[in-house]
């Protein structure tokens, strides 16, 4: 990436909105033929593909056995605990404490994602919760950091709160799980008769049981898609905090629209044989991933799950990369993370929100003193407390059985230009306000 042209000691001056439509055209142009090269680098992405292990007849018996399930009703759990024996509850409140030191943060969640996946490679969940727990970790830092002007304080505390919520409940429903496999491995025998110990939903009983005998790992991943939206549905996507502060709020759709919101995935170049590559995020050069465009809506949230699973494991370039950046780079929640030409996690280095747009529209990369703010997220934002959390089994009829089909990768799936072009939309509005600081009171 080219560097900005320019003395780095001058400081950028606010362009203001006359400014801003000047650029406007330049921006949109660089769009279109980003929108181009994007179609030519997918296909290249797309060349070389790993058989995910998709088993039609295994889904149909776990769809039917689920049916089972649902005909003889809820009450099929009962009698289940007095069947527990005390190295059962040991071992499940072993898992419990275990989940709950891991589960304190989104950087200590996606790290014991990480964990998992690198224990246990079949499991495929593991490494996609992993880098989506990335990501969410990098949405909750930009709203302290390249969003921070366009919200104010309460709605940015409720953004934060509904992204750190989806997080925390998905890892405290999902980790048991994982965990409970990993335990089962290392004892030689399945131990899924405790998923009820967790409030795990009973939609997942059969597809850990026929991992057990087959190891295929895209059913369950399929699996715990579907069992985790909906295990957030209602108790955050549903809920009427959120409805009222996040979700029904124009912006949330608008942003969704406008193609703010995406899924990144960093891919890390190889070494050349001998060694010879810098370490760290400067090697990045790629991102896969998809344009969020509805995350409001349950089905819609399944199938991009499903989507960026068959991108990152099905697809060899972006899976090897994707393993890459994650074994070599630590999660901080900072977008430094991947892109430390753009931004970057120490305030005093970072660019004013004035000429943001007209920076990146000049270069790639931004020079050091003129990058954008991206906090670690432990600087951003403290502990956040809850309030208790439902414990309802949220399987009650047979509608998240659509949705037990082989997953597919995306048409477009380097998504390097777009999310450079989402990020130069967030510029452009700031240089269209100006700076905050110059503004006639």
């Amino acid at each position: 990436m080219k560097q900005l042209p320019g003395d780095p000691d001058r400081p950028f001056k606010a362009p203001g909105i006359m400014e801003f439509i000047r650029r406007l055209p330049s921006a949109i142009g660089e769009a279109v033929k980003g929108k181009a090269a994007g179609i030519a680098d997918s296909s290249r992405m797309r060349e070389e593909r790993i058989p995910l292990g998709w088993n039609e007849i295994a889904a149909r018996t776990v769809a039917g056995e689920i049916e089972e399930l649902l005909r003889r009703g809820p009450a099929d759990r009962a009698g289940q605990e007095s069947e527990w024996s005390e190295a059962d509850r040991a071992l499940a409140e072993e898992i419990a404490q275990e989940t709950g030191r891991a589960g304190i943060s989104n950087i200590t969640r996606t790290e014991a994602y990480l964990a998992c996946y690198q224990a246990y490679p079949e499991l495929h969940w593991a490494f996609l919760a992993h880098m989506v727990s990335r990501n969410a970790g990098w949405n909750m830092t930009d709203l302290r950091g390249r969003a921070a002007d366009l919200l104010d304080e309460q709605r940015k505390r409720s953004y934060y709160r509904f992204l750190e919520r989806s997080n925390a409940l998905i890892f405290q429903d999902a980790y048991p799980q994982l965990l409970l496999y990993m335990k089962s491995r290392e004892l030689g025998a399945s131990h899924f008769h405790l998923l009820p110990y967790f409030h795990v939903s009973r939609f997942m009983r059969p597809f850990w049981e026929r991992f057990w005998i087959d190891r295929g790992s895209a059913l369950l991943t399929v699996g715990l898609i579907v069992n985790e939206q909906n295990y957030i549905e209602k108790r955050v996507i549903r809920h009427p905090f959120y409805r009222k502060h996040v979700t029904g709020q124009p912006a949330f759709h608008v942003n969704s629209l406008a193609g703010l919101n995406q899924v990144v995935f960093p891919l890390l170049e190889e070494d050349d044989g001998e060694g010879r590559r810098e370490m760290g995020a400067e090697a990045v050069r790629r991102l896969a991933g998809r344009v969020v465009s509805d995350f409001g809506g349950l089905a819609d949230r399944i199938a991009l799950g499903k989507s960026l699973y068959a991108m990152l494991m099905g697809l060899r370039a972006v899976r090897r990369g994707a393993e890459r950046f994650a074994a070599r780079v630590p999660h901080s929640g900072s977008r430094a993370d991947y892109w430390p030409e753009c931004f970057t996690a120490n305030r005093e280095e970072a660019l004013t929100s004035a000429a943001q747009g007209s920076a990146l529209l000049a270069g790639g990369a931004l020079p050091p003193g003129r990058r954008l703010y991206s906090p670690k997220l432990l600087d951003a934002w403290g502990d956040t407390p809850y309030e208790p959390i439902s414990r309802e089994d949220w399987l009650k009829d047979t509608s998240a059985l659509n949705a037990i089909s082989a997953p597919q990768p995306p048409f477009l799936c380097d998504i390097s230009r777009e999310h450079r072009g989402g990020i130069l939309k967030v510029a452009l509005a700031h240089d269209a306000a100006g700076d905050p600081n110059e503004r006639p009171h």
